[in-house]
């Protein structure tokens, strides 16, 4: 089935988010521990050249909001290409740069705190290091500064139109036609991912509201507000992220979002027939369509 290309590229736009984090190597225990008498250095060096890697947890920080923003990066986009350009629907733009530049301006002044401790935390190392202590080891401040970077790049959808060559005319439209072809396949490889999220909510919530003969209320413990809240947000992403207008997944958003209207996770932990009808509605949903 060909996608038009004009309904795509109107409505949505491509974006790149690249986050380097300084790798800060950490050094061998086995070899530190032995060369450690040899050079004249106290038995605490390789626990403090480790620390100073780690830069006394804000490093790890720094990488763990850095994993974080991508996750929630590619949760709010449709992969487009293996590696770079996400998709991105025009009606999340707004929402999308208002959050990333938040994001962003976090992350910068994480790596601007690290920054100013860092000369504090080479210092203490050399202090440890005695012998073994080479300043080439440790980055400058300028160099640190190259190693950590949150970038971003929006581009628009190209189509096919797009080609102002001068090559021949049977040239210009198989190149067209090749660039049709490729197009359609990223929009439906961007397309299975919305539903892969949606089939996999299911699932677990179908597994989680699975009742036994002998549950009690320790079933009632694997219950927790991301049941619910989950659902709820996928449901309202769904909307943005069905950039073709499909109408099944549409309808089974729809499906859903009737399933979970009105419900908190107090009624779900309580209420053994509110788990029934949620567990027959979301099952309802799995069995009715293609996955």
């Amino acid at each position: 089935m060909s996608i038009p290309n004009t309904s795509i590229t109107s409505s949505s736009v491509l974006v790149e988010m690249n986050i380097s984090v300084w790798g800060a190597s950490k050094l061998d225990k086995v070899v530190t521990e032995k060369v450690t008498d040899d050079n004249n250095a106290s038995k605490d060096a390789a626990k403090v050249s480790k620390n100073l890697m780690a830069g006394t947890h804000l490093r790890k920080e720094i990488a763990d909001f850095a994993a974080q923003c991508r996750l929630w990066h590619n949760t709010h986009t449709l992969p487009w290409s293996d590696k770079g350009p996400r998709l991105l629907p025009t009606s999340l733009f707004l929402d999308y740069k208002s959050e990333v530049n938040l994001r962003r301006d976090k992350f910068n002044e994480l790596v601007e705190q690290f920054k100013r401790e860092y000369p504090a935390l080479v210092q203490t190392a050399f202090n440890y290091l005695g012998d073994m202590a080479n300043a080439s080891d440790y980055p400058t401040i300028e160099e640190l500064h190259d190693k950590f970077g949150f970038r971003l790049v929006f581009t628009p959808l190209p189509d096919s139109g797009d080609f102002r060559l001068d090559v021949p005319a049977q040239a210009l439209a198989e190149m067209k036609d090749e660039y049709d072809t490729a197009f359609n396949k990223r929009v439906a490889a961007a397309m299975d991912e919305p539903w892969k999220k949606l089939h996999k909510l299911l699932t677990d919530m179908s597994e989680k509201l699975t009742e036994t003969e002998g549950d009690g209320d320790e079933f009632k413990k694997r219950y927790h507000g991301t049941l619910v809240s989950n659902a709820q947000s996928l449901i309202d992403m769904l909307k943005h992220l069905n950039i073709t207008n499909d109408p099944n997944l549409e309808e089974a958003r729809l499906s859903l979002a009737e399933t979970m209207s009105g419900l908190d996770i107090d009624d779900i932990k309580d209420s053994p027939v509110i788990r029934a009808d949620v567990k027959h509605g979301v099952d309802a949903i799995l069995k009715k369509f293609e996955w």
